[in-house]
């Protein structure tokens, strides 16, 4: 694939994880095909070609999927991205695309995949994607602002359906409708991945004890953590701290 002295793109397939990298470019990935799971830094999503994801320099990632899928992956050196702009991905990585970003994704798709992209072309690509991205219209603010920060900023209180309604202001069966428009998910499934993803956190880069971290997380015991983590990775949380400590070691050699 063709390279400019500020990105270069490639396309490229996932399967299983193979654990965090990093690296000192940003990156765009913009599926053209199939989906996969992503992490950012410890926030996930699921990516499909309606969906991207931006990963600023040196933030760590990785990526899973369990069938066939191809995505463009574009390199930014940090110069070519608009201050503005990249903050903005940065706070949130997951971008909707629009249809004009659509089309620009599938158009370079095509060239990649029959080999005719020319560094010409991929320069004068770059910025049109760049600009449809800059239009994104923000979301309109979240009625569970003020609930989501407190449970991000406290996840080992006794949350229940009922306090996590009366922090939102609303009733029960209305906190229901909201996490459900604006996440596709439930308060609790919401609460628990919330909880899941600080405890990786914490095994990855804490050494205080896995009982402990259970009961800052919220859980009732380390029993209970452990079966929550094998359900959502198939792992405890000492083989996930192992794992992830052996990827970071990886990762760190890699770097020049």
């Amino acid at each position: 694939m063709p390279a400019h002295p500020h990105f270069s793109i490639d396309i490229r397939s996932y399967g299983e994880d193979r654990g965090a990298d990093r690296h000192d470019f940003a990156q765009l990935v913009l599926p053209l095909s199939g989906t996969l799971l992503m992490d950012i830094a410890g926030r996930e999503s699921g990516l499909d070609p309606s969906r991207m994801a931006f990963v600023d320099t040196g933030a760590p990632h990785s990526q899973t999927s369990d069938r066939p899928n191809r995505s463009l992956i574009l390199d930014l050196a940090p110069a070519v991205l608009d201050p503005e702009i990249a903050e903005r991905l940065t706070r949130a990585p997951f971008v909707q695309l629009t249809p004009a970003a659509n089309k620009l994704v599938d158009y370079m798709g095509l060239l990649a995949g029959s080999g005719q992209i020319s560094a010409s072309t991929l320069r004068l690509w770059v910025p049109l994607l760049l600009d449809t991205l800059a239009q994104v219209a923000p979301r309109p603010p979240s009625r569970l602002a003020a609930l989501l920060a407190g449970i991000e900023a406290e996840p080992g209180l006794a949350w229940t359906t009922a306090t996590m309604a009366e922090r939102a202001g609303v009733s029960v069966s209305r906190l229901h409708t909201l996490f459900r428009s604006e996440f596709d998910t439930t308060p609790h499934a919401w609460l628990s991945d919330v909880r899941l993803k600080r405890v990786r956190e914490w095994l990855a880069r804490s050494d205080r004890s896995i009982a402990e971290l259970a009961y800052r997380a919220g859980y009732a015991d380390q029993s209970a953590l452990t079966r929550a983590m094998r359900q959502a990775t198939g792992l405890t949380p000492a083989a996930y701290r192992r794992q992830s400590r052996a990827a970071a070691q990886e990762t760190t050699h890699k770097i020049p």
